[in-house]
């Protein structure tokens, strides 16, 4: 149905030029001919020539618009027909923007038809009764002017009313495919940072494990093999950065507050496969898997524990989990704290190393703390991490909602 309706739009479009023009020198030459106005009486070949070239000049007014409109000026003051001058006012109503280029039609068509009416007084009779008398020269002036203008104005502004919604319609498309677009790239930068605290907080305990094995075995094929894990587990982690460096790119270079999971869901926002972060008792593993791996953590507990929300519980694991990793990373011969202190309206955690003599450590993606302060804000926390006394701390104060 719209297709044809589209169909049929484009061929009255197509052919309308030429309907026009045919309407318009007919029009003249009957209304010259008495047929449909005042009888001229002027020779048939000058109303001939005045039709054609009224028809001609209303088949290219998507062109020009001068020729039709002193065509229906010359076509009124020596024949009083009246087609061309509708024609004129119609599209002068279609096509003319701004108050001035109307205030100019105007203004022409009143000169125009002031002149009709002396035309009128002067040749008498019929015409002069037609054209020149008080109220049919208003009434010709309505006929030829406001009217076939009012219904080009009206045509034009639902044109524009209709484009304007066109145009709309296609802007929230564009803007629609554009937050689209993003949300794709911010899911982009979410699994970036998913991979990272998945997978670089277990690679490098891996290496940091090869690498006590490298010092302390004594046969040299062990020596050997744990030299190749520990040179194979930097290399991963290298290859993951420009991974997710990718990655990152591909989401803009930011990345949105991933979405805390349900109670036993997927911790990757977007429906991931990867398992749930475990909540508060994980950290007691977290802390038994760093020492396995020959750092030197301290736990302490303060206040009185309570039960906390499963997302709560899951947070405090990642700020530890990636608080550990990082000492890991870059300073795996420091002393460390963890510190979980209950609180009655929230906990507070902080991991918190000592001065380091190591070298440069193992590298890293760079986006564990991004979303580490996403996750504590998306719960109405705060997070704070930077240097301290020759270390580093990490704190986090994650609220929680008493029950009523």
């Amino acid at each position: 149905m719209t297709s044809n309706v589209a169909a049929l739009r484009r061929t009255v479009e197509r052919h309308l030029p030429l309907g026009l023009a045919l309407l318009v020198g007919g029009g003249i030459w009957y209304s010259a001919t008495g047929a449909l106005g005042v009888r001229s009486p002027l020779p048939g070949a000058l109303v001939l020539a005045v039709a054609v070239a009224a028809g001609w000049a209303a088949g290219i007014v998507h062109r020009r618009r001068w020729p039709l409109f002193a065509a229906a000026a010359v076509a009124w003051l020596l024949l009083a027909a009246w087609p061309a001058g509708v024609a004129a006012s119609w599209q002068a109503g279609l096509r003319l923007r701004g108050r001035r280029r109307l205030g100019g039609f105007l203004a022409g068509a009143a000169v125009v038809l002031t002149l009709g009416v002396l035309v009128g007084q002067a040749v008498g009779g019929e015409r002069r009764l037609t054209t020149a008398t008080p109220g049919n020269a208003v009434a010709m002036a309505a006929w030829l002017v406001v009217f076939p203008l009012v219904v080009g104005l009206w045509i034009r502004a639902r044109r524009d009313t209709l484009a304007a919604l066109r145009d709309r319609a296609a802007r929230l498309e564009r803007e629609q495919e554009a937050r689209a677009e993003r949300a794709r790239a911010e899911e982009r930068a979410r699994i970036a940072r998913e991979m990272h605290d998945v997978v670089a907080h277990r690679v490098s305990l891996m290496v940091v494990r090869a690498g006590a094995l490298e010092v302390t075995a004594a046969d040299p094929a062990t020596v050997e093999a744990a030299a190749l894990i520990r040179s194979t587990g930097r290399q991963a982690l290298t290859d993951l950065r420009e991974v997710l460096g990718v990655l990152r790119q591909a989401g803009g270079g930011s990345s949105p507050a991933p979405a805390e999971p349900a109670p036993g869901g997927p911790a990757v926002p977007g429906g991931s496969d990867t398992a749930p972060l475990p909540g508060l008792a994980g950290v007691d593993e977290l802390v038994r898997e760093s020492r396995a791996a020959g750092l030197r953590v301290e736990r302490r507990d303060e206040g009185r524990p309570a039960a906390v929300p499963a997302t709560v519980g899951r947070t405090v694991y990642r700020v530890v989990q990636e608080a550990l990793t990082n000492v890991r990373k870059h300073a795996a011969d420091a002393a460390v704290t963890v510190r979980l202190h209950h609180q009655s309206g929230g906990i507070e955690v902080s991991v918190r190393n000592g001065p380091s003599t190591a070298g440069a450590g193992l590298p890293g993606a760079g986006l564990g703390l991004v979303g580490l302060r996403e996750r504590v804000e998306l719960l109405g926390g705060r997070l704070e991490a930077g240097p301290r006394d020759g270390g580093f701390l990490v704190r986090a104060l994650i609220p929680v909602e008493e029950e009523r």
